[in-house]
């Protein structure tokens, strides 16, 4: 009955897939109505008019079996045959709070596991400028890992832009895989994080100057994709120049302080950005030919929210028979650096408790152009990368 089971399902999703896929960050993220009732074609075919009760069943062993990559990806295979294993593979797939396991493409938006740390690593390609974000699959950095996220970096005349995206091919701001950017002040010293979906706390929309738009199918302007500030990162001025550490600081806008605390709660999306067609309902202007024009509503749009997360670097100690600042990576930073930090939650007010010890992230080098990342709850993959995107930057007051 077993091999049954398992041959109709595999024969299940080959049908569905037509050929295999190469990894889930090619999805499209964006789907309009038209795309969506074409990939739920099959909903009338037998695979999807399976007991539920035994789809059910079939879909918790495959999920707990293939817990590793590359073979998780039939997991993402079996939530692409139709609505109905879709459903049930939301339900079953926990989220990396809950399993440690980054699944689907919108796990890079969701808060780390709380009792240990997912491991990633960040290659640079200096002639590119640009920066790709792997999960690691095994403790040597030499195998290729799972691409997470990808950077650009976009040169501006008074600041620089990140541009982050799912997909290493495709990094612009019009491309379906964009999720996000960083942006720097023109000394390097400040920092913004923008993510190109509404928070869902912290945000406060301003009504609608655009004109009313009529008839069935309207055709719409071009519209840039959402971008809400979600972070801010300072960097202090450093009177030691490169000779002493960087001292830097996290303001998480849209994660609330008493998410460290035993029982707290991080934001937690479940969907990836809307299409565009929604989007362009849901913003208040239509696109500026002026990126100043666009932050600058980006920036009306996030009100400070009282009592936010805020993340500071780790203090390093003097090691006096080595002569250097050093910090306890645990084995996981082998080369010296100014970009090597670990950040921790700043107490607000009052002493600071056993949360405020716990490393939330931690950044180093490892090679040439490799350094390793290592991030835990409540902080995302997303949220974790942009932050050490702002360490590669030049700091011209601070060095």
């Amino acid at each position: 009955m077993e091999d049954t089971i398992n041959k109709g399902l595999k024969k299940g999703i080959e049908y569905k897939i037509g050929r295999k896929w190469r990894s889930w960050s090619r999805r499209v993220v964006h789907q309009d109505n038209n795309c969506m009732m074409r990939i739920d074609g099959m909903e009338q075919s037998c695979w999807a008019n399976m007991p539920p009760e035994l789809l059910r069943e079939v879909l918790i062993k495959l999920e707990s079996s293939e817990s590793e990559w590359p073979m998780r990806s039939n997991v993402i295979n079996c939530a692409g045959v139709c609505k109905s294993w879709r459903d049930i593979m939301k339900e079953i797939v926990k989220s990396p709070e809950l399993s440690g396991k980054i699944t689907f493409p919108i796990s890079v938006k969701q808060p780390g596991p709380r009792e240990n740390v997912i491991k990633c690593f960040i290659k640079r390609n200096r002639t590119m400028q640009t920066y790709h974000l792997y999960l690691s699959l095994t403790d040597a950095l030499a195998d290729n890992g799972k691409l997470l996220l990808a950077a650009r970096k976009c040169r501006q005349t008074t600041c620089n832009d990140y541009i982050i995206s799912l997909q290493a091919n495709e990094m612009s701001k019009g491309c379906s895989a964009y999720v996000g950017k960083l942006r720097s002040n023109f000394l390097g010293t400040k920092f913004t994080v923008f993510d190109s979906q509404l928070p869902q706390s912290g945000v406060k929309m301003m009504k609608s100057c655009s004109a009313k738009i009529s008839g069935p199918n309207p055709v719409l302007p071009r519209v840039s994709a959402g971008n809400y500030a979600v972070a801010h990162i300072s960097y202090e001025m450093n009177v030691l120049g490169s000779r002493g550490p960087r001292k830097m600081l996290c303001v998480m806008d849209t994660i609330p302080d008493s998410a460290i605390r035993l029982g707290g709660v991080a934001p937690t999306p479940t969907e990836l950005p809307i299409s565009r067609s929604e989007l362009f309902h849901m913003l208040p202007l239509f696109r500026s030919k002026s990126n100043h024009v666009e932050d600058n509503l980006s920036t009306t749009l996030t009100s400070p929210t009282p009592g936010s997360l805020i993340l500071k670097n780790k203090a390093p100690r003097w090691h006096e028979q080595l002569q250097c600042w050093c910090l306890n990576f645990h084995g996981r930073v082998t080369v010296a650096s100014v970009k090597n930090f670990q950040l921790v939650a700043s107490p607000e007010d009052g002493p600071s408790g056993p949360e405020h010890e716990k490393v939330v992230l931690q950044f180093g080098k490892v090679g040439k152009d490799v350094f390793t990342m290592d991030y835990c709850y409540p902080i995302s993959a997303y949220q974790a990368f942009a932050i050490c995107l702002s360490s590669f930057d030049t700091k011209i007051a601070c060095e």
